[in-house]
């Protein structure tokens, strides 16, 4: 005979059997006038910006994604390399994104244009964020999309280029390093060239992830998660690396 507990609940229901995998999902068309009065009228916003955030990255080639602090000003050193290694790129035929604000995006957007040696608007793209206070917007960006909603942004930032540069930066350059770094770990994204620049930035950050992750008993990590990024010192260092990744579109 069973305990209280067990005759109040009563017997447990099968286990829910997964869903049958027949193929692609059929596309979601949203009527605009299903969500009057509603709040889920924001789903049909940010419907339009995955869809058109994907037409604007389509036609790209060859991109290379910058990330760091928009508040690294011209002259500082990591400015400089962000410059140099935008420029070494687009003279390779590569094309430069960023988030299309200031600071290390500045940089690299100004390089892009430097040496672009195609259309400026194949060279120098930026992906930006409309904000209430209007973050100033670098004017070295040829091609630009601005997004509402920062979720929708970090994912055209991520969904396409062939390496990931990341400068020292604040918590949104972490956020967007450790997330691209998840994809690749958990093999939701095929394993690409994540590259961070700044050794004096970078090295401390991966002996915190070996001393709290790897030594933690249990470890919250393997010890092979260290080896998704790479750590260099300059833009020389980092173009060999880039241009041994291979082209990509999409995840």
């Amino acid at each position: 005979m069973g305990t209280r507990d067990q005759e109040h609940i009563g017997p447990l229901p099968p286990p829910v059997p997964p869903p049958p995998q027949e193929g692609p999902r059929p596309l979601i068309c949203l009527d605009p006038n299903e969500f009057q009065g509603d709040e889920t009228w924001h789903l049909d916003e940010i419907l339009r910006e995955f869809v058109e955030g994907f037409r604007f990255l389509l036609p790209l080639k060859r991109e290379v994604t910058f990330f760091g602090s928009a508040r690294i000003p011209a002259g500082d050193p990591w400015y400089h390399e962000a410059e140099k290694l935008g420029r070494l790129l687009t003279e390779r035929g590569y094309t430069v994104i960023t988030g299309g604000g200031p600071g290390i995006m500045e940089a690299a957007n100004k390089g892009a244009l430097e040496g672009c040696q195609g259309t400026v608007e194949e060279c120098s793209v930026g992906i930006d964020i409309n904000l209430p206070e209007g973050e100033r917007r670098n004017p070295y960006v040829r091609k630009r999309m601005a997004f509402d909603y920062f979720f929708t942004r970090k994912v055209m930032l991520s969904a396409s280029a062939q390496a990931y540069v990341f400068f020292p930066g604040g918590f949104g350059t972490l956020d967007e390093m450790t997330e691209i770094a998840t994809l690749v770990q958990t093999k939701k994204m095929e394993k690409i060239s994540i590259i961070c620049i700044g050794k004096t930035f970078w090295e401390p950050f991966r002996e915190w992830m070996r001393t709290f992750m790897i030594e933690h008993d249990p470890p919250l990590i393997d010890a092979f998660d260290l080896e998704v990024f790479t750590i260099v010192d300059s833009a020389e260092e980092a173009l060999p690396i880039i241009e041994q990744s291979k082209e990509r579109k999409f995840f």
